[in-house]
């Protein structure tokens, strides 16, 4: 049985009512990633139904450093489920087990990082139908948390509503009429509801990772503040400390390695070495303010011992 922090349900696994805000957005996330194969991605749907269109990305960084991506702005005119450009999310166990099943086209990226311009990247590039189908089963708890309406956190542009979860992925993967790619590995999934301006939060860093059944974290800092949590089985442990140094490119600023010193609430401190396997730059444009958002692939390394695979993701606004 999966172990709940905060006031979520397992039923807020399924969408919620839409609210009246124009930019009500609720969205799931899934990443996964295959330590033996050296490969993952991630799936994300956002259902912008007060704007008439869903927000659908899929990633699969291949072993070799080439991707394939897709983006879309599939129409929609309901909250009622996940399903729209080719993604569908079924929930199986509400709190415990999720299917994501993608059957579309992507663009095959042989240098992932001419994405920082997409329209030449999608004219340019070859493009393959992808048939992905994944089952996501928890094996950290659930934290997170649902603002009362009351509460100053209702206001928040940003993840009104918001909950994370460690899991094991197992599932296939499929491009063009090639071979059925078994995939093992674990990641990490994301749901929140509310308002969301991709511009409304300076900068953050997101660092996600898993290093098996039994350990996983999420380093965050968001502006200055510093979050996120290391789970131990169903344990959780709140990062209360967090000394954060990241490699970038001198020539592009993307980042390509990162160390973290941790401090957990329990007292352990812990080292993170990070580097980017596999890194595609996104960007999102919104009332003339440009925000980059660097994915990478990331491998890490845990106090110099164990090996963990997962995602560094950077936001920035863009002046």
């Amino acid at each position: 049985m999966v172990t709940i922090h905060g006031n979520v349900k397992p039923e807020d696994d399924y969408t919620h009512p839409l609210g009246p805000e124009e930019n009500f957005n609720e969205s799931v996330y899934f990443n996964f990633f295959d330590r033996e194969k050296q490969m993952g991605g991630f799936l994300r749907i956002g259902n912008r139904a007060n704007e008439g269109h869903a927000e659908m990305t899929v990633i699969v960084y291949q072993p070799d450093g080439t991707a394939l991506f897709n983006y879309k702005r599939p129409q929609i005119t309901s909250n009622d489920g996940w399903n729209a450009g080719g993604l569908k999310i079924d929930v199986l166990v509400p709190g415990e087990k999720i299917r994501t099943i993608y059957d579309g086209s992507a663009v095959f990226l042989k240098d992932p990082t001419e994405m920082r311009e997409p329209g030449d990247a999608f004219k340019n590039n070859p493009h393959s139908r992808v048939r992905l189908d994944l089952v996501h089963e928890g094996v950290g708890p659930i934290y997170g948390h649902v603002a009362d309406p009351n509460d100053a956190n209702a206001q928040n542009d940003f993840a009104r509503a918001h909950y994370e979860q460690h899991m094991r992925v197992t599932g296939t993967l499929q491009v063009d009429d090639g071979p059925v790619v078994q995939i093992t590995g674990h990641g990490l999934r994301d749901h929140s509801w509310g308002p969301r301006y991709w511009q409304s939060t300076p900068s953050y860093r997101w660092i996600t990772g898993n290093f098996g059944d039994d350990v996983g974290m999420v380093i965050s800092r968001v502006g200055d503040h510093v979050g996120g949590v290391f789970h131990k089985g169903q344990e959780l442990y709140q990062i209360v400390g967090l000394d954060l140094e990241t490699e970038h490119d001198p020539v592009t600023n993307y980042h390509l390695s990162l160390k973290a010193r941790v401090k957990l609430s329990n007292g352990e401190e812990h080292l993170v070495e990070g580097k980017v396997k596999g890194f595609i730059p996104l960007r999102n444009r919104r009332a003339g303010m440009f925000t980059h958002i660097g994915e990478g692939m990331t491998e890490y390394v845990l106090d110099g011992k164990r090996v963990g695979y997962g995602l560094s993701e950077y936001l920035d606004q863009v002046e």
